[in-house]
C-alpha cells in the first residue's frame, strides 16, 4: 500500500495563467485529497466516486507517493498567507 497526495492551489493563479489545473469542480483557494492504495490506478478510481473531483486535471498533477514500508513525513503545509 501507499499514500498517494494530490494539492493544488490556486493562491498565485492570475489570468495569464490559463492551462492551469481545475482539479476540484467547486471554486476552491487550495485542494488537497490524500488517498490510501495500491497504485496510482486504483487511487483515481477511489477520488472518482466524489463526482466533485475532476479526474482527468488530476492526472495532469503528478501526486507525492509514500510507501508505507519505511518511516516518512506523510504531508508539510506552510501558509504565509
Amino acid at each position: 500500500m501507499k499514500i498517494f497526495i494530490w494539492r493544488h492551489s490556486k493562491k498565485f493563479s492570475s489570468w495569464s495563467m490559463f492551462n492551469e489545473p481545475h482539479i476540484y469542480r467547486d471554486n476552491y483557494m487550495q485542494a488537497e485529497v490524500i488517498v490510501l492504495a495500491h497504485t496510482k490506478q486504483e487511487a483515481l478510481e477511489m477520488i472518482e466516486t466524489d463526482s466533485k473531483w475532476d479526474i482527468e486535471e488530476l492526472k495532469r498533477i503528478e501526486p507525492q507517493v509514500i510507501p508505507l514500508d519505511q518511516p516518512a513525513i506523510v504531508s508539510k503545509l506552510i501558509d504565509f498567507g
